[in-house]
């Protein structure tokens, strides 16, 4: 006799959706711990075999972090400092650009007077309602910008703290399950690791060949800033669809401002979307890890998720955070379908046609 009792569908349906949505509402409300903290954790583990190399060479530990730290920001400001005569250049040419950008919009202005009847003061009246709109807005993004000083001056510290406590936080997780599953715990912990380390260096690999090709498409077309704009889109390009959308709209309205005619606009769109054929079905498959490859649709709710959750940070931490996920559900008996729901396999067939034809042998 099974004495086992089964709670109701609507039941536990119901105590799954309250605990997502109190999931969700401490990750906003926590957004300013969280978002430095999440980033700490992928550099943490992308630098984690530069710092066990050092340790293996018997260096001290907080010598080994402070050098790991020290190499990852001289490669960091190494390519700032590749790109900073580009952007000097770019601030020096603003004036010369809003020149130019504003007798853009008054042509528009115009050929929207002439083309719909809208008059200009109307036009004006509907862009000062708009801003207006867009106050509040405005403030959250001032005050994101605000924050960022103070991410990165933590996002080091926070990498910094959690290699040296590396044991005794991975301690902790094998302490609170039990002893009969910390092989099944250790198994998992290494793979999804490893998964994670290979994941996101594909991701590095992938954004510089992109950015590569991006620079050299807008060099051959003579676009003003070229590999600002090439690397500015393939750091974009992490942010699956929307990002690769405004990586084009940018070196477009730089053409529009800076040359006549149309041509060069069209040839960006043209040679852009190559590169993004060629990122997709070439560069992706083989650089990138294969074994958390997310499907489109969960991939464009996660990254609107994490917008409005965390805005820009939550767009690019997102497709991260949901690969991480799948990692843990591949590895785990029970979560296997949720892996799958996370996958871009697509089943041949339905599986209750198995089912039935089971039930059909059996009888």
């Amino acid at each position: 006799m099974n004495t086992e009792t089964q709670e109701p569908f609507y039941k536990k349906t119901t105590t799954i959706l309250f605990g997502l949505i109190l999931f969700v509402y401490v990750l906003y409300i926590l957004a300013d711990f969280l978002v430095p903290l999440a980033f700490s954790g992928l550099f943490a583990v992308l630098l984690n075999p530069l710092y066990g190399r050092f340790l293996k060479l018997r260096i001290p530990k907080v010598i080994s972090i402070l050098l790991t730290l020290l190499l990852a920001v001289l490669v960091l400001g190494g390519i700032l400092y590749f790109l900073s005569s580009q952007i000097i250049q770019f601030g020096e040419m603003l004036p010369v650009m809003k020149e130019k950008f504003g007798q853009i919009l008054t042509d528009l202005e115009t050929w929207i007077a002439r083309t719909f009847g809208i008059t200009l003061d109307k036009q004006a009246q509907y862009l000062n309602e708009a801003a207006s709109s867009n106050k509040e807005l405005l403030g959250r993004t001032l005050s994101g910008a605000l924050g960022l000083f103070s991410v990165v001056f933590l996002i080091p510290v926070y990498i910094f703290l959690l290699l040296f406590y590396k044991t005794l936080l991975l301690n902790f997780i094998y302490e609170v399950f039990s002893k009969e599953s910390s092989e099944s715990v250790a198994g998992i912990l290494q793979g999804t690791k490893a998964a994670i380390q290979s994941y996101i260096v594909g991701l590095l690999i992938e954004t510089f060949i992109v950015a590569v090709l991006n620079s050299a498409a807008l060099l051959l077309l003579g676009v003003e800033y070229a590999i600002l704009l090439g690397v500015l889109g393939a750091i974009l390009n992490l942010i699956p669809y929307i990002g690769g959308i405004v990586a084009i709209l940018l070196p477009v309205i730089m053409a529009t401002i800076t040359k006549d005619g149309y041509t060069t606009q069209l040839a960006i769109v043209a040679a852009y979307s190559v590169i993004q054929f060629v990122d997709n079905n070439i560069i992706v498959p083989r650089v990138v890890s294969s074994q958390v490859q997310i499907n489109a649709l969960i991939s464009i709710l996660a990254v609107l998720l994490g917008g409005s959750l965390w805005g820009v940070s939550g767009m690019f931490l997102s497709i991260p955070f949901v690969a991480v996920l799948k990692i843990i559900f591949d590895r785990i008996e029970g979560l296997k379908p949720w892996g799958k729901l996370l996958g871009d396999e697509i089943p041949v067939r339905l599986i209750t046609m198995d089912w039935s034809r089971r039930s059909r042998r059996k009888s």
